[in-house]
Parts: structure tokens; C-alpha cells; sequence
């Protein structure tokens, strides 16, 4: 429907990219706006929507847009802008107020589609990007006049997990649904730790990979990769991490090492928890003996009665508590990562100074006003709540959240000085004395962990604690970071640095080799001779291919995998040393790459193959989309590219790395520029004419150096099948891009065959019939065409060849009758199937196009058979088959046809049978 035709706004579809992709390099969001009829009121002919948009949302003036300076974005309200336009910057300000800030998105026109844009913008969290840009299109439909609003279904553009509390057809109401905004990026984004620790990752070069919907985060590819959950390492050991939760074991380890804890008990019954403070002598603290955050705690206990009340509290929180000794002074959090002090934040319990006219409870809410605070963990400082405790904390004070404080006195509202619940932080790391360093590193080192939370309590962290008293209260496992990171006062901490640094110390790798294989035709061929070959070098390869995913030639997952999701099982596999991944279209444009980088890239060839598909129109649509493999090349990798095709060439331009060329030409009568490439010194692999065949020969820097003649590599079935001649010249480009040496690359070509074993689907001969069958996944016109000069080599003497051929709905006409003439010239019987999936044909359709084409290229109509299932069609062909016979079939499921052929009877029995019963 044309923009002219559709009044109101309509989201055509969105896509979610979550690696590199055709609109940028980093994970980002696509909605398809059709404007409607707003495309002829941009936002300078809508009376008062600028005003009423920056008043619900004011920090746009934060938006430089095109101008690149504070207030941009608002001038192009002012100057004329259009709705699509506007949905983006909103979208980009809800994910910023909602505590992922991101910065990047752009809109831009679909070609040939007035009136249609494509908004697309940048995200940190996935639902909460999509929630992001639902809230903008009913903000921003909310602003406009009555007759020009539109927007429905809207809840088809969110995943299933995100279920929301609102109806989306019900007003707009921002307070509310920025909140659920918020409350979603506290459910799914990452906490200020695991940011933290990825984003010093990014900073370093290091490829992440978020496992769960929680922190389980992997850094680094295949083998080199490492985990965290927040703090916790894959270093850290369980051990430690149950030790640091018993505080009872905890203290004795301690003790026992001659570091500084206070005198205390575990108990199970108010009775004993009173008994026990006595013992200790008062003041005493009552804390869960397995707690965490601060909860259930309570200090400065001095009486039975609230020695009682304590232990009721932290008995909400685990079975035993431990009561012991309060030590007097400041409390302060010893970050140690790695045997080695990295940062000190002297926490201050959640307090408010009074004025002498607030109650306690308005100084509360005037300090929670502080833009720093949040509802969680995702703020610089945490709302401060008046719950249980605090009221309990009040009372024993002899107060009421009523009570109006002196002027400048002080009040705590909680015992504990957790960031959690509200308190503060001022960083003390270049104060700490050296003796309270080693006393807090010693205390990790004793419980055994990597990455420690020493809570030390002492008057002052600058002087020795065995002189001013005090001493260490509990050893945290995966502590937060947040106090550090951004200290209410003080100078903030990269404390992810030292962390990194443990798990990836100086020259340890973080990466394995990538090399990333697209292209229309060849390239599962030649992904699955590069993994040979490397192999051969003694690799543990991932391969990546239509057929299925392999880890050291070992098929882990059947199916189609050459899209993102399978790339990160390679990636994510810790066994894997090299990962070779085919790359197909559907998956760039659906998700993009599931790779931020490559170390080696090659595009095969381009070729008019799914076009008018997804906005692929034409070849060089396809060409672009492609051409995403080459750009994201390391500056010291490999762009291996096809000499012979133009818009492959074309791709230089952009291509990362050094450039490697391939190219079936013979290098006496190359064409110019890659003659000029070689002259020049560039990296090259040709096919040269000799008496003695075929030669592919590698060139390099100025030098000759021949690999191998193509006759020697079993996959060319003796140096016929030429389209395996261009797959093991790409194979040899990617190969040496790789750093593989030329024996190996020639030992390994020398046994790659078209086996179904090694390369399933493609060209596999199976020679235990009377007749010949040769199995081939070829399915567009420039697939056929090189089987179609390879038949001639391998048509019997005197038999015939018999063809079973199905097309996918998804082709054009164009393109399925182009097949069909290509056929009528390769068999002298043909056998037409269907897929399963006919992609929206109706049944029998994609066959009687086919026909049309092999007819009107001159096929008789006796030499040619409609059976649309393919088991079907397939045994039609093999019973067919007669001694001398050459069966070619081009299934959909490589896997059952190849069954099929296998357990086909040919025996002379069964033969003798068919034929009875078919007279």
C-alpha cells in the first residue's frame, strides 16, 4: 500500500541485528515506519508538537543530530523534520533515561517507497531496545492531531518474554510506561559489575558473547574464551566462594592465619543469642551467618531485648546467626583482585542531615531526588527506603519518620553501610596504610578467592589497625563494583582493569582465527576444504556449513547452519582453535554476523540468486549485503576476493586487510588489474594452462609458486568438474591469508575428494548400482551451468542421463524457467519435484515453470515427468536407471537422498519384480 493510500502510521515489519550488519557494526534495531499521509506534515506544519514533545521529554536538548552540538536534534524540530526521524531520537532518549544510554541510529528512505523509512537505531539490551522504540511510536503518535494518528498490533513488534502490565491500544501515559521501561532494563541489562567488566573489554578489543539472561558473560573466542557472572570468574574457585558465605568458617580461617576478626558466636535460638553477647560483651552485631547486601543486619545492639530483636531479623534471612563482637570505627570495602589491593571506598550507612523544619521522612524523599539515585543497582547510588528496619532503627533512637531533626545533625537509617540500601561512598585507595593492604590481600589469599570484598572495619584506613583496633568483618565473594567505579566522592576506579588483566594477562591471545566464507555458489565447498586444510595443519577447526556444524570434523548439529546463531556455537566452544564459518545472505540480513571481526573474509562470486527478497532487488543489492564479510577484515587479515567476477572486484574498496585475488584466467592472459595487482607485488591464486593440465600457482610478492595441478585434487573428478578448480583456488587464497604453509595446502588438496563424507551434497558419486548416480545440491541457474559442463565428461558412451530437479518457490519466474533450459540440455529424461516448503507457490506451480523453460529451450514433452514428492521422484529415477546409465539427482534434503540412493535394490530380482507388476 502506497503512503498516499495509508492515513495513518504502520510499523511494515522490524528486525533485531545483534552483531555487525548492513546498516553499521554494532548490534542495532530496524523499524519500517510507513508514514501514511503524515509524510506530507513534517514537524514544523504540526501547531504545538515540537513544544509538547520537549516538555515530556527535555533532555533532547542533549541531541546534537546533524548541527553535532547540544540543541541540534530541537532545531531540526523547529526547521522540519519528519515523524520517522523523531521516533528514532526518542527511541535512543527512552533507552538513555532507562539507564542503557546509546547515542547512534539513523533514518533513511526506502527507495522507491514514498513515504516508507527505515528507523534504525543503536541498543545495549535487546527488549529493551524493542520496548524503546514501541514507547517512542505511541509517544510520539500521542503528540499529533486526532485525525492524523494511527498505530495497532503493536504487540507483535515485542518478543514473547516481554509481557507488559499496560494495553497498548490505551492512552499514553509516560510516567507509567517509562517505568516498565526501566523496570524491563533492571530485569535484562547487564548490572554495573559485568558493564563495567564488557565494557573494559570493548576497550581492549575483546570479543563478548552474553550467554543468559542474567551476567553470564563469555570474553574471548573458542578456546582462548573466558567466563564471568559479575565478579565471579571462571577462575574462582566453589570452594572459596562457599567459605566467604559461612562467616562463622570464614572468621575461624582467619583467625587462625593471625588476621584481625572479632570475637563471636553462631546460634540458633534467641536465648543463645543473648547468652552469646554476654559472653562477647556489648555493643554486638547479629548478622545471618549466610547473608549478603547488608540484609538482616543490626549493630550497635546493647540490651537483651534488642540482642532479640537482631536476631529475629536475621533469622528472616537464614536459619543461624552470628553474634559478635562490634568493632568501633568506619566501614570500609577492600577491593583485592588477584592477590593485590586495587581499590578502597569507605562506605557511610544511608543517612539524612537535618534542617530543623523536615521530618525525617521529607529529608528521605528530598535525597532520593538526587538524578544519581535508582531504584537498583543500575544508578551511581540507590534510592534510600523506610522499611522494618529503619523503623525499628528510629524507634530504638527514640524517633518516627515524623521527627524533625536539629539542623545539621545526622541521622542513620540503617546499620550497615551497603550501596544497596541507599548508603554512600568515598574513595580511600591512595590512603590505606600499607599494613591494612597486606591484612586485607592476606585475607583473599586465605579464603582462596580471585576477585574479594574485604569489609574492614576500622577509626582510620591510613593508619595500622593493630594500633587504632578494629579489624575484618566478613570476605565477600563477587563483590559489586559499583562503589568504586563511581564514588559519591573521590576519584572513581577502573577496578575492571586488574580483573582483565588476571584473566587475559600481557600476550595471552583472546581471539582464534576467523575466516568467514560467502558468495552465491561455492561456498560451502570451499568452507569445507579450507577446514581440511587446516586440519591437515594440525587445527582444531569449527566449520560452520548448509549442511551442518562440525567441530574437528565431528557433525555436532545437523540442518542449515550458516547463519549468526551457529557462528556462536563455534565461537563459544572452548575446544575450537580456528573457526571457518559460510556465511550465507539470509543470515546477514536477518541478524547480521554473529563475528564482530574477521581474520580472513572471502566473497566467491555474485550472482543473481533470491532476488526481490527482503529488498534484494538486484545484484548489486546482493553485492552489498556480501560484502559485509570483507569489511569487517582485520587491518592485518586477508580480503580474499574472485578476480573474474566485476562486482566482487568492486569490493576492494571497502575490503579490510591485504587483498588476495583468485581468478580461473590464466595469469598469460589475465585480465589488467590483476595483472597490475601481481606486477604490484599483491597476493594472487590462478590457473595456468600447462601440457600437463591445469596448474593453480600462488603469487606473491613477486614471486611464482606452484600449489598443485588441479587433475591431482580428487574433488575436480580428474580436472573436470572446473567449478572445484575455482573452490580450491579461493581455498588456497584463504589458506595462506590463514598463515598455512604451501606443503600442508597442497597435502591436504591432494585428498579432499567429493566424497558425501567431506563434502555432502556436492558432486558425491555413488558407484554401487549398474547405473552411475552423482548427488549435487545445485539449485540456481549458476549452479547448474557448471554441472552442465561437467555431464558431458561424465555421460556414459551409450546409456542415457536421467535428471530429478525441484526449484524453490522463493525464485523468480525469470530465474525458474532460465533452470529449466539449462536441464532440457543436460538429461535426456527429466524428472520434476517440488519442495516440501513452496515458499508461497502453489502446489505443482515451480515445476510447470520449469517445464515451460525446458520446453521452450527444446525438450520433447515425452522426456519429461511431473512427480512433485521427492522420495517419489527420486526412486522414478533410479528404477529408471538402466546399466550404463548416468542418474543425476538435485535434491532438497541431501541427507534422505542420499539414504535413498543407498538403500535403493538394484538387483536384477527386484528389477524383474517392478516390471511385472507395471505390466
Amino acid at each position: 500500500m502506497t503512503a498516499h493510500a495509508q492515513p495513518h502510521l504502520t510499523v511494515v515489519e522490524r528486525q533485531v541485528y545483534r552483531g555487525p550488519n548492513i546498516y553499521g557494526y554494532r548490534p542495532m534495531l530496524r523499524f519500517q515506519l510507513d508514514l501514511g499521509a503524515l509524510e506530507a506534515h513534517p514537524s514544523n506544519t504540526l501547531p504545538g508538537f515540537t513544544e509538547r514533545l520537549v516538555a515530556l521529554l527535555p533532555t533532547l536538548h542533549n541531541h546534537g543530530c546533524s548541527y553535532r552540538e547540544p540543541g541540534g536534534f530541537i532545531r531540526r524540530l523547529e526547521d522540519g523534520t519528519w515523524i520517522g526521524h523523531i521516533t528514532e531520537h526518542v527511541a535512543l532518549e527512552l533507552q538513555t533515561l532507562a539507564g542503557t544510554r546509546v547515542t547512534y541510529g539513523k533514518t533513511r528512505s526506502v527507495p522507491g517507497q514514498p513515504g516508507v523509512y527505515n528507523i534504525v537505531y543503536r541498543y545495549l539490551e535487546e527488549r529493551v531496545g524493542l520496548l524503546a522504540g514501541v514507547t517512542a511510536l505511541r509517544l510520539v503518535n500521542s503528540l499529533l492531531p486526532e485525525h492524523l494518528r494511527g498505530l495497532s498490533s503493536l504487540t507483535r513488534l515485542l518478543p514473547d518474554d516481554v509481557t507488559l502490565p499496560y494495553d497498548l491500544d490505551a492512552p499514553f501515559d509516560l510516567e507509567r510506561e517509562l517505568g516498565e521501561l526501566r523496570r524491563i532494563a533492571k530485569r535484562y541489562a547487564l548490572g554495573p559489575t559485568t558493564r563495567a567488566l564488557v565494557q573494559e573489554t570493548e576497550r581492549r578489543g575483546i570479543p563478548t558473547i552474553r550467554l543468559d539472561d542474567n551476567s553470564l558473560v563469555q570474553l574471548g573466542y573458542g578456546r582462548y574464551s573466558r567466563r564471568i557472572r559479575a565478579s565471579i570468574t571462571g577462575n574462582t574457585s566453589y570452594i572459596a566462594t562457599e567459605t566467604a558465605s559461612d562467616k562463622a568458617l570464614t572468621k575461624t580461617l582467619l583467625d587462625r592465619a593471625g588476621l584481625p576478626v572479632p570475637r563471636g558466636a553462631v546460634v540458633r535460638t534467641a536465648e543463645e543469642a543473648v547468652r552469646a553477647a554476654k559472653r562477647v560483651g556489648y555493643p554486638v552485631v547479629t548478622k545471618p551467618l549466610d547473608g549478603n547486601h547488608g540484609r538482616g543486619v543490626s549493630m550497635d545492639l546493647m540490651t537483651p531485648e534488642q540482642v532479640e530483636g537482631g536476631f529475629e531479623e536475621a533469622r528472616q534471612h537464614s536459619r543461624n546467626v552470628v553474634v559478635e563482637q562490634q568493632y568501633r570505627g568506619n566501614d570500609h570495602r577492600v577491593l583485592v583482585v588477584n592477590g593485590h589491593v586495587v581499590a578502597v571506598a569507605e562506605r557511610v550507612p544511608a543517612h539524612v542531615v537535618g534542617d530543623g523544619t523536615r521530618t525525617i521522612r521529607a529529608l528521605v524523599d528530598a535525597v532520593n531526588e538526587d538524578p544519581r539515585r535508582g531504584d537498583g543497582h543500575e544508578n551511581v547510588m540507590t534510592r534510600i527506603k523506610i522499611d522494618e528496619h529503619v523503623l525499628r532503627l528510629l524507634e530504638r533512637a527514640g524517633r518516627t519518620p515524623d521527627t524533625v531533626p536539629a539542623a545539621g545533625e545526622t541521622v542513620f537509617l540503617r546499620d550497615t553501610a551497603n550501596m544497596s540500601t541507599g548508603g554512600t561512598a568515598v574513595d580511600r585507595t591512595d590512603v590505606i596504610h600499607p599494613y591494612n593492604r597486606t591484612v586485607a590481600r592476606r585475607a583473599a589469599q586465605v579464603i582462596g578467592l580471585d576477585v574479594a570484598g574485604i569489609d574492614f572495619i576500622t577509626p582510620d584506613i591510613s593508619k595500622p589497625v593493630h594500633e587504632t583496633g578494629g579489624g575484618i568483618v566478613e570476605v565477600n565473594a563477587a563483590p559489586g563494583f559499583r562503589m568504586h567505579l563511581q564514588p559519591s566522592e573521590g576519584k572513581p576506579r577502573n577496578v575492571a582493569g586488574p580483573v582483565l588483566d588476571m584473566l587475559f594477562p600481557k600476550d595471552t591471545p583472546c581471539r582464534i582465527p576467523v575466516i568467514a566464507i560467502t558468495g552465491t555458489n561455492g561456498k560451502s565447498t570451499t568452507s569445507r576444504m579450507v577446514a581440511h586444510i587446516l586440519k591437515h595443519a594440525g587445527k582444531v577447526v569449527g566449520l560452520t556449513t548448509s549442511n551442518g556444524i562440525y567441530v574437528d570434523g565431528e557433525l555436532i548439529m545437523g540442518g542449515d547452519t550458516t547463519g549468526p546463531k551457529s557462528a556462536k556455537v563455534i565461537l563459544s566452544d572452548p575446544n575450537v582453535e580456528v573457526a571457518v564459518l559460510e556465511t550465507a545472505r539470509g543470515g546477514i540480513l536477518r541478524e547480521g554476523l554473529g563475528f564482530d571481526r574477521a581474520d580472513v573474509g572471502a566473497v566467491l562470486n555474485i550472482q543473481p540468486d533470491h532476488l526481490g527478497m527482503k529488498g534484494i532487488e538486484t545484484v548489486e543489492d546482493l553485492a552489498y549485503v556480501k560484502s559485509l564479510v570483507v569489511e569487517v577484515v582485520t587491518d592485518t587479515g586477508t580480503s580474499v576476493l574472485n578476480a573474474d567476477d566485476p562486482l566482487t572486484v568492486n569490493m576492494q574498496r571497502k575490503a579490510g586487510g591485504s587483498i588476495t585475488f583468485f581468478s580461473m584466467q590464466d595469469s598469460n592472459a589475465c585480465s589488467e588489474h590483476l595483472q597490475r595487482h601481481i606486477d604490484e607485488g599483491g597476493t594472487a591464486v590462478v590457473r595456468e594452462a600447462t601440457l600437463l593440465g591445469d596448474e593453480l600457482v600462488l603469487y606473491r610478492a613477486g614471486h611464482r609458486y606452484p600449489v598443485i595441478r588441479a587433475r591431482e585434487i580428487p574433488a575436480t573428478l580428474g580436472g573436470y568438474a572446473r567449478v572445484n578448480i575455482a573452490n580450491a583456488l579461493a581455498a588456497i587464497g584463504v589458506a595462506v591469508g590463514a598463515g598455512v604453509e604451501l606443503p600442508v595446502i597442497r597435502a591436504a588438496l591432494g585428498s579432499f575428494s567429493t566424497s558425501f563424507e567431506q563434502s555432502p551434497g556436492r558432486l558425491n558419486l555413488y558407484e554401487g548400482h549398474p547405473f552411475r548416480v552423482l548427488l549435487d545440491y545445485a539449485h540456481n541457474p549458476d549452479g547448474l551451468r557448471p554441472l552442465a559442463e561437467l555431464v558431458p565428461f561424465l555421460r556414459p558412451a551409450k546409456g542415457r542421463v536421467i535428471g530429478v530437479f525441484g526449484v524453490a518457490g522463493d525464485r523468480r519466474d525469470v530465474d525458474i524457467r532460465e533452470m529449466g533450459a539449462i536441464l532440457a540440455g543436460m538429461f535426456d529424461l527429466l524428472i520434476l519435484r517440488e519442495d516440501t516448503d513452496r515458499r508461497g507457490r502453489a502446489p505443482g506451480e515451480g515445476a510447470e515453470l520449469t517445464r515451460e523453460g525446458a520446453l521452450a529451450a527444446g525438450m520433447n514433452p515425452e522426456q519429461i515427468q511431473v512427480i512433485l514428492h521427492e522420495p517419489d521422484a527420486i526412486d522414478a529415477a533410479l528404477r529408471a536407471g538402466q546399466a550404463g546409465d548416468l542418474v543425476v539427482i538435485l535434491p532438497n534434503d541431501v541427507e534422505d537422498a542420499w539414504a535413498q540412493i543407498h538403500a535403493f535394490d538394484s538387483t536384477p530380482a527386484r528389477t524383474a519384480a517392478l516390471e511385472a507388476a507395471h505390466d
